[in-house]
């Protein structure tokens, strides 16, 4: 008999455990401030790699911190890096390391599921839409912070929601102002199931446990084929930087 293969980790940006087929990762809190950390960002993959090699999971899920702050720690983060000249390093190793994290999750073999509560920013719903299911708590209300920044989005968002809702929806929904909450999304079609906040974890992992029922070698090759849409991403999230950094007036 194979012997299981440990997947149990803590770390400063996440901590993961294994049950069964599936993995779960919990992300901790102030995640764009950590984010800034590359060191953070080569744990994460260094995980998702050693997961996509072990053939006995099927399924990952995200847990992402209850703790999180919505747009006031996108606003904390950008007011620091546009008041010094010092931080602007920041902004280059925080789009490095939700590109990397993002493109790895749809490159993943492993079908991935994000669960997600209280005030999301849109950097973490395109982080979502990277992934291949998503739950949201009842209390989840997506925000959108950046353009009050004079910023553009990043994580993909252009991307991802032109491709599910149409290139018309998507304008009208990254220039909104106004909170998305749990149902509107689900209408949308970009949340998969909406549950109670204190059911969210048990929805996920029982979704998880659901899709770990099929082949691992069919769960592989339908998300393959499912993500083909996704080829253009890598070449995107280039575009995608160029474009922040005139914004910002970096020099790199």
């Amino acid at each position: 008999m194979a012997k299981k293969v440990n997947l149990d980790k803590a770390c400063e940006f996440f901590t993961a455990e294994r049950l069964d087929e599936i993995v779960i990762l919990r992300l901790k809190e102030n995640l764009l401030f950590r984010a800034t950390d590359l060191s953070e960002r080569d744990k994460v993959i260094d995980y998702l790699d050693q997961v996509s090699i072990t053939d006995s999971i099927k399924v990952v899920v995200f847990m992402s911190s209850p703790e999180v702050k919505g747009s006031e720690e996108y606003f904390d983060f950008y007011h620091r890096v546009l008041s010094s000249r010092l931080y602007d390093k920041d902004v280059h190793r925080l789009h490095n390391v939700f590109t990397q994290i993002i493109l790895r999750i749809v490159e993943l073999n492993k079908i991935v599921v994000h669960a997600n509560s209280g005030r999301v920013i849109s950097l973490f719903l395109n982080f979502s839409l990277a992934c291949d299911y998503r739950i949201v708590a009842d209390n989840t209300v997506f925000q959108n912070p950046y353009y009050k920044l004079g910023l553009i989005p990043i994580g993909g968002g252009a991307f991802f929601l032109s491709r599910r809702l149409g290139r018309s929806k998507a304008l009208e929904i990254l220039l909104s102002d106004t909170d998305i909450t749990a149902d509107e999304a689900m209408k949308l079609g970009i949340v998969d199931k909406v549950v109670p906040q204190e059911e969210l974890e048990k929805a996920a992992v029982d979704t998880a446990r659901l899709f770990a029922q099929k082949p691992a070698r069919s769960l592989a090759g339908l998300k393959k084929l499912i993500n083909h849409s996704m080829i253009g991403l890598k070449d995107y999230m280039a575009i995608e930087y160029k474009e922040l950094i005139k914004v910002l007036d970096i020099g790199y």
